[in-house]
Formats: C-alpha cells, sequence, structure tokens
C-alpha cells in the first residue's frame, strides 16, 4: 500500500504538478480548529526541512520520507487528531493523498535557521508565506521565533515574525508563534527552558505584530506551567518535542492542559516515532489527555 501511495505521489508531481493545487480546492475543511473534546490535537512534522530528522538514536529517522507519510496517515486517521502542521513538501504530498479532509491545516513558514549551523538564529522564512496559505485553503502559519539577546540576528527575527503575524491576521489566518530565549553555548543554541525564561519569551512574543487577535503560541511544557499559562491571554498550543520519559511527559501534558488557555497539544516525533513503535498508540493516548 505505501509503494502505490508514492507511486501515486511521484506520478502526479511529475505528469499533473496541478494536482496539488486541484486537491487543495476540493479538500473539505476543518468545521472548527477544536475537536469535539474541544481542545486541538495537531500532529507537527515540519523537522525535516530545518535539516532536524534525529530522533532519539537514531540520526535520520525523519529521513525516509515514505515512512514519515505512512506514520503520518496512521496518525491522521486517528479518532481525535484535528490537523497538522508541516511545510509545502510534506502538506502537498498529504493532498495528493487525500487525508486533510476535515483537518486544520497550518504552513511552517521559517526553516532557514538550520540545526547546527552557524547561522541558526538567522532563521529566515524560506517555507510558506500568508499569500499562499490563504490560497491554498489553510487554517494558519507557523513561525519558530528564537531570541538570543547575545546575536545581533535577533531583531530581524522579531521583526520578521511580526511581519508574518501582520500578513497572516490581515487574512483573518492563525499565526502560530513558536518562541524561545535562547543562547549560544559550546557552538550550538541551545533553548532555555526554565520557566522564567518561557514567562520572558511568552511575553515577548505575545506583543509582536499591530494586531494579536489572531495570534496564537506554541510553548514546551515546562515545570510551573501555571505561571508560564498566565502570562499572556493567547491561546496556547502545548508542544511535544522529543520524549524520553513517555509517562513523566503525558503527565505533564495532562496538567497544563487544564489551564484555561492552553487549546491543545502540537507534537510531532514523539507521536510519529514512540517507543516500541505504535504510532497509533501513542495517538491515541495523547488524545485522550484532551
Amino acid at each position: 500500500m505505501l509503494s502505490d501511495n508514492v507511486s501515486r505521489i511521484v506520478a502526479a508531481r511529475v505528469h499533473d504538478p496541478g494536482a496539488v493545487a486541484a486537491a487543495a480546492a476540493r479538500r473539505v475543511k476543518a468545521a472548527s480548529l477544536l475537536g469535539e473534546h474541544g481542545k486541538a490535537m495537531i500532529i507537527a512534522a515540519d523537522h525535516p526541512a530545518r535539516g532536524a530528522n534525529g530522533v532519539g538514536a537514531e540520526p535520520h529517522a525523519m529521513a525516509d520520507r515514505f515512512e514519515l507519510l505512512d506514520r503520518l496517515c496512521t496518525a491522521l486517521e486517528r479518532p481525535g487528531v484535528t490537523g497538522v502542521l508541516a511545510t509545502a513538501d510534506i502538506l502537498e504530498d498529504l493532498l495528493l493523498l487525500g487525508v486533510l479532509d476535515g483537518k486544520s491545516v497550518f504552513g511552517s513558514m521559517n526553516r532557514a535557521g538550520l540545526a547546527g549551523s552557524v547561522f541558526e538564529i538567522d532563521d529566515r522564512f524560506t517555507g510558506y508565506d500568508a499569500e499562499t496559505i490563504a490560497a491554498m485553503g489553510f487554517d494558519g502559519g507557523k513561525m519558530l521565533t528564537r531570541i538570543a539577546l547575545s546575536d545581533p540576528a535577533t531583531p530581524s527575527v522579531l521583526q520578521d515574525t511580526a511581519r508574518a503575524v501582520n500578513e497572516l491576521s490581515d487574512r483573518q489566518l492563525i499565526a502560530m508563534v513558536e518562541p524561545f530565549m535562547s543562547e549560544w553555548r559550546d557552538g550550538r543554541i541551545r533553548n532555555d527552558l526554565t520557566t522564567d525564561a518561557v514567562i520572558k519569551s511568552v511575553t515577548i512574543a505575545s506583543g509582536l505584530g499591530r494586531r494579536s487577535a489572531h495570534t496564537w503560541l506554541k510553548l514546551p511544557v515546562v515545570q510551573d506551567m501555571e505561571r508560564v499559562l498566565a502570562s499572556s491571554t493567547l491561546p496556547a498550543l502545548l508542544l511535544g518535542g522529543e520524549v524520553t520519559d513517555p509517562a513523566a511527559a503525558f503527565a505533564s501534558w495532562g496538567r497544563a492542559l487544564r489551564q484555561p488557555t492552553a487549546q491543545g497539544l502540537v507534537v510531532g516525533r514523539s507521536l510519529l516515532y514512540p517507543a516500541g513503535g505504535d504510532v497509533a498508540g501513542a495517538v491515541d493516548k495523547a488524545v485522550s489527555l484532551l
């Protein structure tokens, strides 16, 4: 079945590139960003475009596009999954497979901050733009916004994020901002996941753009999430990140989801590549938290 699907995708890309736009036009849009449980459950798969293909001890896990698509299809068919977040190459594959009906769809916008690069903070917008997100009938765009106070590229990052917030807001589309306070350590960028640092990133990100009515935040789950989620009234989606202790991660997600601004989860690798390999089981467990 997987090889048949890949053949369909490749045949369309070679012989009928217009099939992507046609699939987007006939896609049945989600009635709401939130599911029947009142929360969003979004599967994230935009890591490869930043060169971040590793999962756990396997450095190239997400580099097998055929397997990634298979895992995404499994996740998207599970009850309670409301949407997907990815770059154009992956979303167009999913459109051609016809698996995005009734799902919210978010395009990943800035991917130039390649993982491990010396220019990682200079995260320019090389993915979706607001115009294309609107033309494809998607629900919004996501931007990674790392704030490194010692890196002179940071003002441009903030300016570009604000511009994207404005352009999405002008089209009444969701701007999903994922902020981090970051710093260079031993030649690599590290995100500061202390509670106070995450709160600072929230207060900075919340003020970006000339309107905030369509801005949502995508936030890591850290200690004392009550304080983090009380630092803004913007709707917040909780990111999963790479999970080493699934039981502890699910418990922390469940506690954070009880806060009033928490509107759901955006989780990628920990659900698509769970320990033991049971994608459906991992997704169902995450949905049960909602």
